[in-house]
């Protein structure tokens, strides 16, 4: 059975602050995804790993979130992984005989569905290089001239307006409360809530950020994407601890409610043979 192990902290290590612009862009993260043969979706990649503005827009999210913020990681690192997690989940549906919502209203084809969940993954979070408050608002704008630019690489003026379209919805929908109209748009949302790995909070929580929130994050050890038994996709989750279970039910279940994807996702939890202590004192 084909299954992908998402996340990680391979690439999201303390001690990397303080650096000036140019050294910031020389550790510059390259991103990739299996494209399947998906011309467009390969366009993509090579647009988005050329373009300077976006990577510095990425940059000052990631100041703002992790450095001024003491938050999880909302840089390139992130968009990185939650695009491969949107792309994947949205195959594994797709696999099952779902349609996207672009094939359904516009009869478009399946590798245009790649190309909005690939693009709304990677650009959800500009807003933060602006302000946490309200980022998903922000995101909108920033994202609509960065869309300007690069769809016409893969559309014709009356196509690109409509992709436009539908990678904005799947944008504003992972906000809080955030209710997706759309397939893309649910599993762009689920796609964020799974980068729920102890990479993403480590930083904040090496830092000393002892909440529930970075603390369970630390207890998440890795997602697996697999095709389910009963349900098109199968999301197993590695914990080291069971404070990791706070991310299931409390933030997971609330990015779940709504989404759409509810009757398409059975989710596997698994704590390892020896539960790792993470704290050894905590003063209020």
């Amino acid at each position: 059975m084909s299954e992908d192990r998402l996340g990680g902290d391979e690439v999201r290590k303390p001690g990397e602050f303080d650096r000036g612009i140019d050294e910031r862009y020389e550790g510059r993260i390259v991103l990739n995804l299996p494209s399947r043969r998906n011309s467009k979706l390969n366009k993509v990649i090579e647009l988005v790993n050329a373009d300077d503005d976006l990577y510095g827009l990425w940059t000052a999210a990631n100041v703002n979130a992790m450095e001024r913020l003491h938050m999880t990681d909302h840089g390139p690192v992130h968009v990185k992984i939650v695009m491969n997690i949107a792309v994947r989940m949205l195959r594994l549906l797709v696999d099952a005989g779902i349609q996207p919502s672009i094939v359904t209203d516009y009869e478009m084809e399946v590798n245009d569905a790649e190309v909005i969940v690939a693009l709304a993954a990677l650009l959800h979070d500009l807003g933060m290089s602006i302000h946490r408050s309200d980022h998903e608002a922000f995101s909108l704008f920033i994202a609509q001239d960065k869309l300007k630019e690069i769809l016409p690489a893969l559309y014709e003026p009356r196509q690109a307006t409509i992709v436009r379209s539908e990678i904005l919805h799947a944008i504003i929908s992972h906000r809080s409360g955030g209710k997706p109209l759309t397939l893309e748009a649910g599993v762009v949302r689920i796609a964020d809530a799974l980068d729920m790995a102890k990479g993403r909070s480590r930083i904040p929580f090496e830092a000393g950020s002892l909440s529930i929130h970075s603390v369970s994050a630390a207890a998440i050890e890795g997602i697996t994407l697999q095709k389910g038994e009963e349900r098109p996709i199968c999301i197993k989750v590695e914990m080291t601890n069971s404070a990791g279970v706070f991310q299931l039910d409390q933030l997971f279940r609330e990015k779940l409610k709504g989404s759409g994807l509810e009757p398409y996702l059975e989710v596997q939890a698994k704590l390892g043979d020896e539960e790792r202590s993470l704290l050894t004192d905590f003063t209020l």
